[in-house]
């Protein structure tokens, strides 16, 4: 049955008790079983489960993905199966709901982790302690959700903000409960089918899997035969066989510009879900800057190569060497179009601080959703006593002066009731550009310290993050008539689920499985720990992160000149893009994000999200809104749990590749 919603009259006319009573009467469901023991366990399994497939695409690409659509399709697929068994009884609509509260926040806890804590490791030298990272990231994640939860009234019972990527969720959850849940069940089979087949294909790509089976297990042959996943190899033999040099600009392999064609599932699938704008902006600026200015750049001594050479001589470069130039015109293009974003849409702000000082008190509601909302004395008690817990925190784990600490909070709630207003309308959380704010104001407090601009900034980022999420994830549970008490509840579930995935698993993965850093020794230096970034893990997000720190905090005097030139002609582009999507309502080709990202991403990366894009694209998806008379097909109609499903199925047998060549081979 469709989902009950107020007319665009009756949200600008009634007031906010009306509101609240209308809900009361015709939406909320009561008693109906919500936190449950199976589904807080389900949402944090799931949370778990898809926290691990964000930290691997997050360490690929700096993004992470909403991972809320793929476990609601999951637990409703789970527990069908199980009822159909006799097994389990029927798994209520807002069951599913909250285990999507859980698997939604567990999602994004990866975020520090391939971004503002790696850089602080790669800047200060050493390894954060697991422990560290894992209570750092639960406290400053709590002190979001504290801060954002007294704005639900307003954003979501009055003002009836969108929060686009909720309302899908919601939109899921009553497709697949209703009468016509059939359709949720061949949902779930196609996300499983493509997970399987997603799987098959990366293991016989796994490079590390296919040498132990192949050499030690079944010992067939002395080498590992498998399916490839980049092509620059291939490329360059053909043309050596035919008697021409191997592909080159400006003298420069192809392949040490990382032009090398890749055939990566995981990220294909992130470009299915991305679609053919940010693709092909991806595209665009990943040749603009690989076949063309790092060419230039090489050329004239700006770009310098790497330690070492090949057998014959030619020097080295490779992806690190030339974001050591590229970084800035990408950041400053990504900068730009943020900032723009946030401030062409004033009604943001508005939103923001009606919140604070709007007329309506929250008192006025208090009275009717008094028994299902998370009470206003746990923020109000809340927020200044784990504000007071992470200034503590940052001070002994990064050495940062409590007081700086608690000076910066301030701003950092401001930034957050900006950011919530931003997804509230556009389902887009500038963490980026608010973070990039406060590196700026401690490069003014703490002026020469990177380490505490780097902390600081961690500290904003998550809070803003999950102040946004939360309100993101309450949405769905207003739609079908939630406790928003419970989802909170939830929401912190979901906070220690996915720190207890990731943080383990970033050890596994990038430190104690990385040969290259030995941490029993004496010897671990600041070199030593760099190697936790390498070809096949980048984690662009940290390369921005360190770059922004150290230039606010030792100047721009020793970069190349170029560099200045770069940084205002970015910063141009990603003003005018921006302003174009924003006057034309979305009907610009480019974005600027995806264009300067493609800065701070090797080529094989950018050639596998655009492939996933533009396939996508070809069978239909996204095609539908411009070309009305086509048919909405089976990949338009499940483009998104085709594309998790491909997400995560290349992306646990990455994992699972990774562990085998650290602890097997």
């Amino acid at each position: 049955m469709p989902i009950p919603h107020l007319t665009e009259e009756q949200i600008r006319t009634w007031s906010l008790e009306q509101k609240d009573r209308w809900w009361l009467e015709n939406v909320f469901r009561g008693n109906m079983p919500q936190l449950t023991l199976r589904s807080a366990l389900m949402g944090f399994c799931l949370g778990g489960f898809l926290s691990a497939t964000n930290l691997y695409i997050g360490a690929k690409t700096g993004w992470s993905l909403g991972v809320g659509i793929t476990s609601v399709i999951l637990a409703f697929a789970f527990f069908k199966i199980l009822q159909s068994s006799g097994l389990a009884k029927e798994f209520s609509i807002l069951e599913n709901n909250c285990v999507q509260s859980i698997a939604t926040s567990a999602g994004y806890m990866t975020s520090p982790l391939t971004s503002s804590l790696v850089a602080y490791m790669l800047v200060d030298g050493r390894i954060i302690p697991w422990w560290q990272m894992l209570t750092w990231n639960v406290v400053v994640s709590i002190l979001g959700v504290l801060f954002a939860f007294p704005l639900k009234r307003r954003f979501i019972n009055d003002e009836q903000h969108p929060f686009p990527e909720g309302q899908a969720c919601g939109v899921v959850l009553d497709a697949l409960h209703s009468a016509e849940a059939a359709a949720g069940v061949i949902k779930a089979r196609i996300l499983l089918i493509t997970g399987l087949v997603a799987a098959g294909l990366k293991f016989f790509q796994s490079h590390a899997i296919q040498t132990w089976l192949q050499t030690r297990v079944f010992k067939l042959w002395e080498h590992a035969v498998t399916i490839p996943e980049t092509l620059g190899d291939y490329i360059a033999n053909f043309f050596v066989s035919i008697g021409l040099k191997a592909p080159a600009i400006n003298g420069v392999d192809i392949r040490q510009l990382t032009l090398n064609p890749s055939l990566d599932l995981a990220l294909a699938g992130a470009g299915g879900l991305m679609g053919i704008r940010a693709g092909i902006s991806l595209l665009i600026g990943g040749l603009i800057n690989y076949a063309i200015l790092a060419p230039i750049m090489i050329d004239r001594g700006v770009i310098l190569p790497r330690a070492g050479s090949l057998a014959d001589g030619t020097a080295l470069f490779g992806f690190r060497t030339i974001t050591t130039w590229a970084l800035w015109p990408g950041v400053a293009c990504m900068v730009a179009a943020s900032f723009t974003s946030l401030f062409a849409k004033p009604q943001s702000f508005i939103a923001a601080f009606s919140a604070l000082t709007g007329k309506k008190k929250q008192k006025q509601a208090g009275d009717v959703l008094r028994h299902i909302e998370l009470p206003f004395s746990v923020s109000l008690i809340g927020v200044p006593i784990i504000s007071v817990i992470a200034a503590f925190m940052a001070h002994a784990y990064f050495d940062v002066n409590p007081i700086i600490c608690l000076v910066g909070l301030p701003l950092t709630f401001v930034l957050a009731l900006v950011a919530a207003s931003s997804t509230a309308l556009t389902g887009t959380t500038p963490v980026g550009a608010t973070s990039k704010v406060t590196q700026l104001f401690y490069g003014l407090v703490a002026p020469g310290n990177t380490t505490t601009n780097l902390a600081t900034a961690s500290l904003t980022a998550e809070t803003v993050s999950n102040a946004s999420n939360l309100l993101m994830d309450i949405k769905p549970g207003y739609m079908l008539g939630a406790k928003p008490r419970q989802q909170a509840i939830g929401h912190v579930i979901g906070i220690f689920a996915g720190s207890i995935a990731s943080v383990p698993l970033f050890f596994i993965l990038f430190v104690n499985g990385n040969k290259n850093i030995d941490l029993s020794t004496a010897q671990t230096t600041a070199a030593t720990i760099g190697q936790i970034q390498n070809d096949q893990f980048p984690m662009p997000s940290a390369t921005i992160w360190k770059a922004v720190a150290e230039a606010l905090t030792h100047g721009l005097g020793g970069l190349h000149p170029s560099v200045l030139y770069a940084v205002v002609i970015g910063g141009l582009l990603g003003l005018f893009l921006e302003l174009g999507r924003v006057f034309t309502k979305g009907k610009m080709p480019l974005s600027p994000i995806a264009l300067g990202l493609a800065f701070v991403l090797n080529f094989e990366s950018i050639f596998a999200m655009a492939g996933g894009a533009i396939i996508f694209w070809m069978l239909g998806v996204g095609r539908t809104k411009r070309e009305p008379e086509m048919p909405k097909t089976l990949w338009v109609e499940n483009h998104e749990p085709i594309c998790a499903g491909i997400i995560a199925g290349a992306a646990l047998m990455g994992i699972f590749d990774a562990v085998v060549a650290a602890f097997i081979l």
